[in-house]
Protein backbone atom coordinates (compact mmCIF):
# COMPACT_ATOMS: atom_id res chain seq x y z
CA UNK A 1 0.00 0.00 0.00
CA UNK A 2 1.12 3.64 -0.71
CA UNK A 3 2.19 5.77 1.97
CA UNK A 4 1.42 9.03 2.98
CA UNK A 5 3.15 12.25 4.67
CA UNK A 6 -0.05 13.72 5.92
CA UNK A 7 -2.92 11.55 7.55
CA UNK A 8 -6.12 12.48 8.73
CA UNK A 9 -7.86 10.09 11.33
CA UNK A 10 -11.49 10.28 12.01
CA UNK A 11 -14.66 8.48 12.89
CA UNK A 12 -16.12 9.14 9.30
CA UNK A 13 -14.12 9.06 5.54
CA UNK A 14 -14.83 12.66 4.34
CA UNK A 15 -17.01 10.69 1.73
CA UNK A 16 -20.97 9.38 1.29
CA UNK A 17 -22.23 6.29 -0.69
CA UNK A 18 -24.46 7.66 -3.74
CA UNK A 19 -27.73 5.64 -4.34
CA UNK A 20 -25.88 3.67 -7.65
CA UNK A 21 -23.10 2.84 -5.22
CA UNK A 22 -20.43 5.66 -6.41
CA UNK A 23 -18.85 8.31 -4.01
CA UNK A 24 -19.48 11.99 -3.37
CA UNK A 25 -17.75 14.31 -0.85
CA UNK A 26 -19.16 14.73 2.33
CA UNK A 27 -20.20 18.77 2.94
CA UNK A 28 -18.53 18.86 5.98
CA UNK A 29 -16.19 21.72 6.97
CA UNK A 30 -13.37 19.82 8.57
CA UNK A 31 -13.42 18.05 5.03
CA UNK A 32 -13.34 21.46 3.02
CA UNK A 33 -10.58 22.66 5.23
CA UNK A 34 -8.39 19.75 4.57
CA UNK A 35 -8.49 19.21 1.40
CA UNK A 36 -5.92 21.46 -0.33
CA UNK A 37 -3.25 20.57 2.65
CA UNK A 38 -4.29 16.42 1.24
CA UNK A 39 -3.89 17.67 -2.11
CA UNK A 40 -0.75 19.38 -1.62
CA UNK A 41 0.82 16.36 0.92
CA UNK A 42 -1.42 13.54 -1.03
CA UNK A 43 -2.43 12.37 2.24
CA UNK A 44 -4.84 9.99 2.99
CA UNK A 45 -7.76 10.04 5.25
CA UNK A 46 -8.72 6.39 7.25
CA UNK A 47 -12.10 6.69 8.44
CA UNK A 48 -15.17 4.55 8.75
CA UNK A 49 -17.36 4.53 5.37
CA UNK A 50 -20.66 4.85 7.45
CA UNK A 51 -22.44 1.62 6.85
CA UNK A 52 -22.43 -1.25 9.11
CA UNK A 53 -20.41 -4.27 7.94
CA UNK A 54 -19.23 -2.39 4.60
CA UNK A 55 -15.71 -4.29 3.85
CA UNK A 56 -13.58 -2.40 0.92
CA UNK A 57 -10.23 -2.07 0.01
CA UNK A 58 -8.50 1.53 0.12
CA UNK A 59 -9.12 3.82 -2.65
CA UNK A 60 -8.69 6.71 -4.32
CA UNK A 61 -10.89 9.67 -4.30
CA UNK A 62 -10.21 13.23 -6.06
CA UNK A 63 -6.46 12.97 -4.78
CA UNK A 64 -6.83 11.90 -1.62
CA UNK A 65 -5.95 7.81 -0.31
CA UNK A 66 -8.93 7.01 1.76
CA UNK A 67 -8.42 3.74 4.02
CA UNK A 68 -11.78 2.56 5.36
CA UNK A 69 -12.43 0.63 8.25
CA UNK A 70 -14.80 -1.45 8.90
CA UNK A 71 -17.30 -1.73 11.62
CA UNK A 72 -19.73 -4.19 12.37
CA UNK A 73 -23.70 -3.86 13.69
CA UNK A 74 -22.65 -4.76 17.38
CA UNK A 75 -19.26 -2.57 17.29
CA UNK A 76 -21.51 0.40 16.33
CA UNK A 77 -23.97 -0.34 18.98
CA UNK A 78 -21.32 -0.61 21.43
CA UNK A 79 -18.25 1.71 20.63
CA UNK A 80 -20.56 4.65 18.65
CA UNK A 81 -23.84 4.84 20.03
CA UNK A 82 -22.42 3.52 23.16
CA UNK A 83 -19.41 4.57 24.80
CA UNK A 84 -18.93 7.62 22.50
CA UNK A 85 -22.32 8.77 22.12
CA UNK A 86 -23.86 7.67 25.47
CA UNK A 87 -20.88 7.79 27.63
CA UNK A 88 -18.09 10.52 26.18
CA UNK A 89 -20.77 12.82 24.54
CA UNK A 90 -22.80 13.50 27.82
CA UNK A 91 -20.51 13.53 30.35
CA UNK A 92 -18.32 16.09 28.06
CA UNK A 93 -21.39 18.17 28.06
CA UNK A 94 -21.83 18.76 31.67
CA UNK A 95 -24.04 15.58 32.36
CA UNK A 96 -26.61 17.29 30.64
CA UNK A 97 -28.10 13.74 30.15
CA UNK A 98 -27.00 11.12 32.68
CA UNK A 99 -23.65 9.18 31.14
CA UNK A 100 -24.13 5.22 30.75
CA UNK A 101 -20.68 3.38 32.35
CA UNK A 102 -20.62 0.16 30.67
CA UNK A 103 -17.35 -2.19 30.92
CA UNK A 104 -18.34 -3.66 27.50
CA UNK A 105 -18.62 -0.27 25.81
CA UNK A 106 -15.49 0.48 26.84
CA UNK A 107 -14.03 -2.83 25.77
CA UNK A 108 -15.02 -2.28 21.89
CA UNK A 109 -14.08 1.46 22.06
CA UNK A 110 -10.42 0.10 23.05
CA UNK A 111 -10.63 -2.39 20.18
CA UNK A 112 -11.73 -0.28 17.26
CA UNK A 113 -9.29 2.61 18.62
CA UNK A 114 -6.46 0.03 18.29
CA UNK A 115 -7.68 -1.25 14.92
CA UNK A 116 -7.97 3.26 13.35
CA UNK A 117 -4.36 3.53 14.82
CA UNK A 118 -2.94 0.32 13.09
CA UNK A 119 -5.01 1.41 10.01
CA UNK A 120 -3.31 5.09 10.53
CA UNK A 121 0.37 3.28 10.70
CA UNK A 122 0.32 1.16 7.87
CA UNK A 123 -0.82 4.13 5.48
CA UNK A 124 1.45 6.71 7.09
CA UNK A 125 4.85 7.06 5.82
CA UNK A 126 8.53 7.13 7.60
CA UNK A 127 8.46 10.60 9.81
CA UNK A 128 4.51 11.31 8.28
CA UNK A 129 2.45 13.69 10.35
CA UNK A 130 -0.96 12.27 11.63
CA UNK A 131 -3.99 14.34 12.72
CA UNK A 132 -6.03 12.47 14.95
CA UNK A 133 -9.90 13.80 14.77
CA UNK A 134 -12.63 13.86 17.67
CA UNK A 135 -13.74 12.17 21.15
CA UNK A 136 -14.62 8.92 18.88
CA UNK A 137 -10.63 8.15 18.71
CA UNK A 138 -9.42 9.41 22.13
CA UNK A 139 -6.96 6.47 22.41
CA UNK A 140 -5.45 6.60 19.02
CA UNK A 141 -2.47 9.19 19.58
CA UNK A 142 -0.71 6.80 22.54
CA UNK A 143 -1.29 3.51 20.42
CA UNK A 144 -0.33 5.03 17.10
CA UNK A 145 2.83 6.11 19.35
CA UNK A 146 3.99 3.30 20.67
CA UNK A 147 3.86 1.54 16.56
CA UNK A 148 5.39 4.61 15.03
CA UNK A 149 7.88 6.20 17.37
CA UNK A 150 8.43 8.17 14.17
CA UNK A 151 5.63 10.19 13.28
CA UNK A 152 4.31 13.78 14.64
CA UNK A 153 0.61 13.15 15.80
CA UNK A 154 -1.99 15.98 16.68
CA UNK A 155 -5.32 16.01 18.14
CA UNK A 156 -8.15 17.73 17.79
CA UNK A 157 -11.21 17.76 20.15
CA UNK A 158 -14.03 18.64 18.70
CA UNK A 159 -16.69 18.98 21.73
CA UNK A 160 -15.71 20.39 24.94
CA UNK A 161 -13.74 19.12 27.87
CA UNK A 162 -15.53 18.43 31.40
CA UNK A 163 -14.38 19.88 34.32
CA UNK A 164 -12.18 17.77 36.34
CA UNK A 165 -15.33 17.34 39.03
CA UNK A 166 -16.95 15.61 36.04
CA UNK A 167 -14.59 14.18 34.43
CA UNK A 168 -13.24 12.23 37.37
CA UNK A 169 -16.76 10.18 36.90
CA UNK A 170 -15.21 7.96 33.95
CA UNK A 171 -14.22 4.60 34.90
CA UNK A 172 -11.56 4.78 32.50
CA UNK A 173 -10.18 8.56 32.99
CA UNK A 174 -6.48 7.56 33.27
CA UNK A 175 -6.70 5.64 30.36
CA UNK A 176 -8.23 8.68 28.09
CA UNK A 177 -5.63 11.04 29.38
CA UNK A 178 -3.06 8.65 28.49
CA UNK A 179 -4.54 7.94 25.36
CA UNK A 180 -4.53 11.81 24.52
CA UNK A 181 -1.34 12.35 25.93
CA UNK A 182 0.53 10.24 22.98
CA UNK A 183 -0.16 13.38 20.91
CA UNK A 184 2.22 16.52 20.26
CA UNK A 185 0.08 18.68 19.67
CA UNK A 186 -3.61 18.20 21.78
CA UNK A 187 -5.87 21.22 19.93
CA UNK A 188 -9.01 22.57 21.98
CA UNK A 189 -12.21 24.59 20.84
CA UNK A 190 -11.40 27.03 23.96
CA UNK A 191 -8.82 28.08 26.55
CA UNK A 192 -11.08 26.86 29.44
CA UNK A 193 -11.30 23.49 28.17
CA UNK A 194 -7.53 23.67 27.46
CA UNK A 195 -7.16 24.50 30.78
CA UNK A 196 -9.63 21.28 32.06
CA UNK A 197 -7.64 19.04 30.41
CA UNK A 198 -4.14 20.47 32.06
CA UNK A 199 -6.04 20.50 35.36
CA UNK A 200 -7.06 16.32 34.80
CA UNK A 201 -3.62 15.92 33.60
CA UNK A 202 -1.93 17.62 36.67
CA UNK A 203 -4.29 15.71 38.82
CA UNK A 204 -4.47 12.28 37.63
CA UNK A 205 -0.38 11.95 37.12
CA UNK A 206 1.02 15.39 38.80
CA UNK A 207 2.79 16.15 35.71
CA UNK A 208 4.07 19.75 35.10
CA UNK A 209 1.75 21.24 33.05
CA UNK A 210 2.23 25.47 32.12
CA UNK A 211 1.39 27.26 29.06
CA UNK A 212 4.09 26.21 26.78
CA UNK A 213 3.12 22.33 27.45
CA UNK A 214 2.89 19.22 29.43
CA UNK A 215 5.68 17.30 30.32
CA UNK A 216 5.49 13.83 30.15
CA UNK A 217 7.81 11.23 31.21
CA UNK A 218 9.42 8.57 29.10
CA UNK A 219 10.38 4.95 30.49
CA UNK A 220 14.27 6.40 29.97
CA UNK A 221 13.89 8.83 32.12
CA UNK A 222 13.73 11.90 29.54
CA UNK A 223 10.90 13.89 28.84
CA UNK A 224 8.81 14.84 25.73
CA UNK A 225 6.62 18.17 25.79
CA UNK A 226 2.98 17.97 24.74
CA UNK A 227 1.22 21.19 23.98
CA UNK A 228 -2.98 21.62 24.66
CA UNK A 229 -3.80 24.53 23.73
CA UNK A 230 -7.49 26.48 22.47
CA UNK A 231 -7.43 26.26 18.23
CA UNK A 232 -11.05 27.86 17.45
CA UNK A 233 -12.71 26.31 14.59
CA UNK A 234 -14.26 28.00 11.67
CA UNK A 235 -15.77 27.57 8.50
CA UNK A 236 -15.49 28.06 4.85
CA UNK A 237 -16.81 31.92 4.80
CA UNK A 238 -16.44 32.28 1.89
CA UNK A 239 -18.64 29.82 0.76
CA UNK A 240 -21.78 30.98 2.82
CA UNK A 241 -20.97 34.39 0.78
CA UNK A 242 -20.94 33.38 -2.56
CA UNK A 243 -23.88 31.74 -1.91
CA UNK A 244 -26.27 34.50 -0.03
CA UNK A 245 -25.44 36.88 -3.85
CA UNK A 246 -27.07 34.43 -5.90
CA UNK A 247 -30.18 36.07 -6.90
CA UNK A 248 -31.77 32.97 -7.15
CA UNK A 249 -31.38 31.73 -3.31
CA UNK A 250 -31.84 35.63 -2.41
CA UNK A 251 -35.25 35.22 -4.37
CA UNK A 252 -35.93 31.68 -2.28
CA UNK A 253 -35.51 33.70 0.92
CA UNK A 254 -38.14 35.67 0.23
CA UNK A 255 -40.36 33.07 -0.89
CA UNK A 256 -39.71 31.58 2.53
CA UNK A 257 -40.91 34.98 4.29
CA UNK A 258 -43.97 34.84 1.74
CA UNK A 259 -44.68 31.10 2.72
CA UNK A 260 -44.67 32.31 6.74
CA UNK A 261 -47.19 34.93 5.67
CA UNK A 262 -44.90 37.97 5.74
CA UNK A 263 -44.39 37.90 9.99
CA UNK A 264 -42.65 41.51 10.75
CA UNK A 265 -40.29 39.08 12.34
CA UNK A 266 -39.02 35.59 11.39
CA UNK A 267 -37.02 33.81 14.26
CA UNK A 268 -34.89 31.19 13.27
CA UNK A 269 -33.16 28.22 15.07
CA UNK A 270 -31.16 25.48 13.66
CA UNK A 271 -29.64 22.09 15.16
CA UNK A 272 -29.15 18.71 15.50
CA UNK A 273 -32.31 16.96 17.12
CA UNK A 274 -29.77 16.94 20.52
CA UNK A 275 -30.40 18.00 24.31
CA UNK A 276 -27.23 20.07 24.80
CA UNK A 277 -28.55 22.59 22.14
CA UNK A 278 -31.23 24.43 24.60
CA UNK A 279 -34.45 23.57 21.74
CA UNK A 280 -36.95 23.08 24.88
CA UNK A 281 -35.68 26.50 26.19
CA UNK A 282 -36.02 28.45 23.80
CA UNK A 283 -39.66 26.94 22.57
CA UNK A 284 -40.56 27.84 25.95
CA UNK A 285 -39.02 31.89 26.03
CA UNK A 286 -41.06 31.98 22.53
CA UNK A 287 -44.37 30.46 23.74
CA UNK A 288 -44.19 32.55 26.84
CA UNK A 289 -43.90 35.79 25.00
CA UNK A 290 -46.97 34.48 22.92
CA UNK A 291 -48.75 33.91 25.61
CA UNK A 292 -47.65 37.07 27.87
CA UNK A 293 -49.08 38.99 24.15
CA UNK A 294 -45.80 40.61 24.04
CA UNK A 295 -45.96 38.75 20.39
CA UNK A 296 -48.36 37.38 18.15
CA UNK A 297 -48.14 35.24 15.47
CA UNK A 298 -48.98 37.55 12.91
CA UNK A 299 -46.17 39.38 13.65
CA UNK A 300 -43.58 36.71 14.96
CA UNK A 301 -43.02 33.24 13.41
CA UNK A 302 -40.21 30.57 15.07
CA UNK A 303 -38.69 28.25 12.51
CA UNK A 304 -36.94 25.49 14.02
CA UNK A 305 -34.90 23.21 12.21
CA UNK A 306 -33.91 20.33 13.89
CA UNK A 307 -31.88 17.81 11.51
CA UNK A 308 -32.17 14.19 12.57
CA UNK A 309 -29.46 12.47 15.66
CA UNK A 310 -28.57 9.29 17.14
CA UNK A 311 -32.17 8.15 16.40
CA UNK A 312 -31.75 4.83 18.53
CA UNK A 313 -30.42 6.46 21.19
CA UNK A 314 -33.17 6.17 24.05
CA UNK A 315 -32.33 10.00 25.01
CA UNK A 316 -32.54 11.47 21.64
CA UNK A 317 -36.25 9.49 21.19
CA UNK A 318 -37.35 10.91 24.52
CA UNK A 319 -36.02 13.92 23.30
CA UNK A 320 -37.83 14.23 20.02
CA UNK A 321 -41.38 13.47 21.70
CA UNK A 322 -41.22 16.22 24.09
CA UNK A 323 -40.39 18.86 21.51
CA UNK A 324 -43.03 18.12 19.18
CA UNK A 325 -45.46 17.92 21.99
CA UNK A 326 -44.26 21.47 22.83
CA UNK A 327 -44.65 22.74 19.21
CA UNK A 328 -47.79 20.92 18.95
CA UNK A 329 -49.31 22.54 22.11
CA UNK A 330 -47.76 26.32 21.54
CA UNK A 331 -49.17 25.95 17.88
CA UNK A 332 -52.49 24.80 18.78
CA UNK A 333 -52.87 27.74 21.24
CA UNK A 334 -51.68 30.47 18.99
CA UNK A 335 -52.14 29.34 15.23
CA UNK A 336 -54.69 30.96 13.13
CA UNK A 337 -55.72 30.06 10.00
CA UNK A 338 -53.03 32.55 7.73
CA UNK A 339 -50.54 32.13 10.64
CA UNK A 340 -48.38 29.57 12.20
CA UNK A 341 -46.76 30.29 15.54
CA UNK A 342 -43.76 27.61 14.84
CA UNK A 343 -42.47 25.46 11.39
CA UNK A 344 -40.80 22.79 12.75
CA UNK A 345 -38.80 20.67 10.31
CA UNK A 346 -37.61 17.24 11.85
CA UNK A 347 -35.04 17.03 8.51
CA UNK A 348 -31.77 18.12 7.42
CA UNK A 349 -31.41 20.74 4.28
CA UNK A 350 -28.84 21.26 1.81
CA UNK A 351 -26.36 24.36 2.35
CA UNK A 352 -28.37 26.66 0.03
CA UNK A 353 -31.84 26.09 1.39
CA UNK A 354 -29.86 26.83 4.74
CA UNK A 355 -28.66 30.32 3.23
CA UNK A 356 -31.80 30.96 2.08
CA UNK A 357 -33.63 30.44 5.58
CA UNK A 358 -30.72 32.65 7.28
CA UNK A 359 -31.44 35.20 4.91
CA UNK A 360 -35.06 34.92 5.54
CA UNK A 361 -34.44 34.88 9.55
CA UNK A 362 -34.81 38.08 11.31
CA UNK A 363 -33.32 36.55 14.90
CA UNK A 364 -30.71 33.31 14.86
CA UNK A 365 -31.58 31.85 18.13
CA UNK A 366 -28.37 29.81 19.26
CA UNK A 367 -29.20 28.84 23.11
CA UNK A 368 -27.29 25.77 23.51
CA UNK A 369 -26.94 24.53 27.03
CA UNK A 370 -23.31 23.67 26.06
CA UNK A 371 -21.44 23.43 22.68
CA UNK A 372 -17.91 23.02 21.98
CA UNK A 373 -18.28 25.87 18.78
CA UNK A 374 -21.17 25.86 17.27
CA UNK A 375 -21.13 26.83 13.39
CA UNK A 376 -24.46 27.66 12.81
CA UNK A 377 -23.70 31.16 14.40
CA UNK A 378 -20.85 31.72 12.21
CA UNK A 379 -22.70 30.30 9.09
CA UNK A 380 -25.85 33.14 9.87
CA UNK A 381 -22.84 35.97 10.42
CA UNK A 382 -21.16 35.10 6.74
CA UNK A 383 -24.24 34.89 4.84
CA UNK A 384 -25.43 38.20 6.28
CA UNK A 385 -24.15 40.38 2.92
CA UNK A 386 -26.63 42.75 4.00
CA UNK A 387 -25.10 43.27 7.38
CA UNK A 388 -28.59 42.81 9.07
CA UNK A 389 -30.02 40.57 11.27
CA UNK A 390 -29.31 39.98 15.07
CA UNK A 391 -27.43 36.79 16.65
CA UNK A 392 -28.50 35.63 20.15
CA UNK A 393 -25.54 33.20 21.11
CA UNK A 394 -25.67 31.16 24.41
CA UNK A 395 -22.47 31.97 26.62
CA UNK A 396 -21.97 28.27 26.81
CA UNK A 397 -21.00 28.03 23.20
CA UNK A 398 -17.48 27.64 21.65
CA UNK A 399 -18.43 31.00 19.49
CA UNK A 400 -19.41 33.13 22.30
CA UNK A 401 -15.55 33.47 22.55
CA UNK A 402 -14.86 34.86 19.44
CA UNK A 403 -18.68 37.00 18.69
CA UNK A 404 -18.24 39.49 20.92
CA UNK A 405 -20.98 41.38 19.00
CA UNK A 406 -23.52 39.09 19.43
CA UNK A 407 -26.33 39.62 22.14
CA UNK A 408 -25.21 37.19 25.01
CA UNK A 409 -27.52 35.01 26.40
CA UNK A 410 -27.92 32.05 29.60
CA UNK A 411 -30.59 29.76 27.84
CA UNK A 412 -31.12 28.91 31.65
CA UNK A 413 -32.87 32.37 32.08
CA UNK A 414 -36.09 31.42 30.70
CA UNK A 415 -37.06 35.50 31.78
CA UNK A 416 -33.56 37.24 30.44
CA UNK A 417 -33.81 35.09 26.95
CA UNK A 418 -37.26 36.54 26.43
CA UNK A 419 -36.07 40.23 26.97
CA UNK A 420 -33.17 39.20 24.75
CA UNK A 421 -35.96 38.10 22.13
CA UNK A 422 -37.57 41.70 22.62
CA UNK A 423 -34.37 43.78 22.62
CA UNK A 424 -33.52 41.93 19.01
CA UNK A 425 -36.91 42.34 17.32
CA UNK A 426 -36.64 46.12 18.50
CA UNK A 427 -33.31 46.22 17.32
CA UNK A 428 -32.76 49.27 15.28
CA UNK A 429 -31.08 48.99 11.89
CA UNK A 430 -27.91 51.26 12.62
CA UNK A 431 -27.48 49.19 15.47
CA UNK A 432 -27.76 45.97 13.72
CA UNK A 433 -24.98 47.02 11.13
CA UNK A 434 -22.51 47.83 13.86
CA UNK A 435 -23.03 44.59 15.24
CA UNK A 436 -23.22 42.25 12.26
CA UNK A 437 -19.79 44.52 10.58
CA UNK A 438 -17.98 43.18 13.16
CA UNK A 439 -19.04 39.61 13.75
CA UNK A 440 -18.87 39.29 10.16
CA UNK A 441 -15.09 40.92 10.42
CA UNK A 442 -14.39 37.98 12.80
CA UNK A 443 -15.81 35.15 11.07
CA UNK A 444 -14.24 36.35 7.90
CA UNK A 445 -10.65 36.48 9.50
CA UNK A 446 -10.40 33.85 10.92
CA UNK A 447 -12.17 31.08 8.33
CA UNK A 448 -11.55 27.12 8.73
CA UNK A 449 -8.06 27.45 6.29
CA UNK A 450 -6.99 30.01 9.32
CA UNK A 451 -8.06 26.71 11.73
CA UNK A 452 -6.24 24.38 10.11
CA UNK A 453 -3.64 26.63 9.26
CA UNK A 454 -2.66 27.15 12.81
CA UNK A 455 -2.66 23.78 14.14
CA UNK A 456 -0.54 22.28 11.21
CA UNK A 457 2.09 25.53 12.38
CA UNK A 458 1.74 23.83 15.85
CA UNK A 459 2.33 20.15 14.43
CA UNK A 460 5.16 21.44 12.61
CA UNK A 461 6.99 23.33 15.31
CA UNK A 462 6.46 20.69 17.48
CA UNK A 463 8.03 18.31 14.53
CA UNK A 464 11.20 20.56 14.19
Amino acid sequence: MSQADFVVVANRLPVDRDDDGGWRRSPGGLVTALEPVMRKAEGAWVGWAGKPGLDLEPFDFEGTHLVPITLSVEEIQNYYEGFSNDTIWPLYHDVIAAPRYRRVWWDAYVDVNRRFAEASADAAAEGATVWVQDYQLQLVPAMLRSMRPDLTIGYFHHIPFPAYGLFSQLPWRRQVLEGLLGADVVGFQRVADAGNFARAVRRQFHYTTKASGITVPLEDGSTRNVLAKAFPISIDAESYIELAQRPEIQARAKEIRESLGNPKTVMLGVDRLDYTKGIRHRLKAFGELLQDGKLSVEDATLVQVASPSRERVEAYIQLRDEIELTVGRINGDFDTMDHTAIRYLHQAFPREEMVALYLAADVMLVTALRDGMNLVAKEYVASRIDNRGVLLLSEFAGAADELGSAIRINPHDIGGMKDAIMRAIEMPGAEQGRRMRSLRRRVLEHDVSDWSKSFLEALATAKR
